[in-house]
């Protein structure tokens, strides 16, 4: 029994210490661990999705550059479809997250929808990879009309899961760790999708390959019929395993930054995004950012499969900025203490813009220019890894900034801007990489009859030099944040001074230091508040024996 209770005490000790938490007030473990893991799930989802959709148009179901769809090549119409849904799906974004202030249930404004949206979206994703769309304007349109279901649907259940985080715990460096660990739970599905992927893929059409590993002509229609069912069977694996990851997230998570308050109409939500400076900031940085990691998306995966004649290695090049991104995902408390987000996220990607120029000016052609390109990838994970989780976490520090400039919140709309930056980067990616594939006039059928050297350079020049230029540019808007840590503290003292004022009970969920609220307080409700603070301790740790004392006795019973 003291076995089993000292090492369930000993983990519990270090996930409060993990989270930066304190048992019994605000963020417990069990919700941010519940929170990661629906984030690891939803990116199972979208990965398949964002990386792999484009190529199953244009490699399976075969819109390539041999079918004019109307006056535009297969190819091409797939850019255009890539980027017109994507920047559709950003833009909504803004109504949706309008729509999740204005939701009111016994489960908060934003878990609700982790639970209605699981089974949709899982639906519609399988369809998007229905193995049966003709190859013709009648086919591609029955797709994009599929997409662009996907697209809504998949919004619905995005813009509150990222709100969710901030509705969950208002102190910022709490939050921050949470998002740290949801954000490498994101990443780690990322990465298995699409490491798997082109393995598998290459798997399944080896045999219809020449000896340097490009398919053969006469083989493109077996080719084209064995991508479509792997891809269908895949993605169908992905959607079983991701669906019941969405429900555990919103049974496990907890809402305490809930609003009483008549929900904003759209008109007045649109009047508060643009009165919140700081997000105005991130939203121009992520949008001038969008094309620094297109490497990432389709172009990667069409670089390595006709210039490098291996497509499987997609997922080892895409996993190069993995260490980088771990190790600066793993740092980012330390290094937003040391010198803020800030300038964590200013000279990260500086440094990054510079690895990428060496690696263009370099060439990839040679063997030098190879471990110049693979040196430069790491790190370029660098960036990607404090961007990932900094974003995020700025968002939720500009949402503390907007309540104590206006007294609202608006966390749905506020956290629309940052899928809005996501999906812009994502049509901007996938934009650039397939009208880059395009350019270089390499025909998915015939890639042997089709690839020369001044095609492949303008692939590589397109996904690198779209790159550089975006790394620099998004730095700019940084060098005029000034919502720094410190002030967004003070910002949160305020405002929860002023709830304590209205509701001394309100006390009893926070976990910050009491004396802080002091100066902010009316006469005799810093007395009242510490009474109730004290009860609530008292109630917790009560709690917490009882369950001890309830283990110990079914041990007794089993032994």
């Amino acid at each position: 029994m003291s076995t089993q209770t000292s090492a369930s005490g000993k983990v519990t000790n270090f996930l409060h210490k993990l989270f930066g938490t304190t048992p019994g007030l605000g963020l417990q473990p069990k919700e941010a661990i519940a929170y990661s893991i629906t984030g690891f799930g939803q990116n199972l989802i979208c990965t398949i999705i964002g990386s792999y959709l484009t190529i199953f148009m244009t490699d399976a179901l075969g819109y390539n550059l041999d079918v004019n769809l109307g006056k535009i090549s297969g190819v091409l119409a797939v850019a255009f479809l890539m980027l017109a849904v994507r920047l559709f799906d950003a833009f909504n974004d803004p109504i949706m997250g309008s729509v999740v202030d204005y939701t009111r249930t016994k489960w908060g404004k934003c878990r609700p929808y982790l639970k209605w949206m699981a089974i949709p979206i899982g639906v519609i994703t399988i369809l998007c990879f229905l193995p049966v769309y003709p190859r013709n304007v009648g086919g591609f349109v029955a797709i994009s009309l599929v997409y662009v279901v996907w697209s809504v649907a998949y919004t619905v259940a995005d813009v509150p899961y990222w709100a969710l985080s901030s509705a969950m715990e208002s102190d910022t460096d709490k939050r921050g760790k949470m998002l740290t660990v949801a954000r490498l739970a994101c990443t780690g599905a990322s990465g298995l999708v699409t490491i798997l992927v082109p393995f598998i893929t290459k798997a399944v059409t080896k045999k219809y390959m020449s000896a340097d590993g490009l398919i053969l002509a006469e083989h493109a229609a077996q080719v084209r019929q064995t991508l479509s069912w792997t891809y269908f069977i895949v993605a169908a694996v992905l959607v079983i395993l991701a669906m019941p990851m969405f429900f555990y997230g919103f049974k496990h998570t907890k809402e305490r930054n809930q609003t009483t308050e008549k929900p904003v109409p759209l008109k007045e939500n649109i009047k508060l995004l643009f009165s919140n400076k700081p997000l105005m900031l991130i939203v121009l940085s992520g949008v001038l950012g969008a094309a620094r990691m297109v490497y990432m998306y389709t172009g990667g995966l069409y670089f390595c499969k006709y210039a490098l004649k291996d497509e499987s290695l997609y997922g080892l090049v895409t996993m190069l900025v993995v260490p980088g991104g771990v190790v600066a995902s793993v740092l980012v408390p330390w290094f937003t203490k040391k010198f803020s987000k800030k300038w964590t996220f200013i000279i990260s990607h500086l440094v990054g813009a510079v690895a990428m120029l060496i690696m263009y000016l370099v060439g990839w052609q040679s063997t030098a220019g190879l471990v110049v390109a693979i040196i430069a990838m790491i790190i370029l994970g660098i960036p990607q890894g404090f961007s990932n989780i900094m974003t995020y976490a700025l968002i939720a520090d500009s949402i503390d900034y907007l309540e104590w400039k206006t007294g609202k919140r608006a966390e749905g709309i506020c956290f629309a801007m940052q899928t809005l930056i996501n999906k812009i980067g994502m049509a901007v990616g996938a934009f650039i990489g397939v009208v880059a594939f395009t350019m270089a006039k390499i025909s998915s059928d015939d890639p042997i009859g089709s690839m020369t050297d001044e095609g492949l350079k303008k692939l590589w020049d397109m996904l690198v030099l779209s790159g550089v230029v975006s790394m620099f540019a998004c730095t700019i808007p940084m060098f005029f944040y000034h919502f720094t840590e410190d002030r967004q503290r003070q910002a949160v003292t305020e405002v929860v001074a002023r709830k304590v004022n209205n509701d001394p009970n309100f006390i009893a969920e926070y976990a910050g230091d009491i004396d802080l609220l002091a100066p902010y307080l009316n006469e005799g409700i810093l007395e009242q508040a510490t009474e109730i603070r004290n009860a609530h301790l008292a109630s917790e740790a009560l709690k917490e024996t009882e369950n001890v004392v309830v283990v110990g006795d079914d041990n007794v019973d089993n032994e």
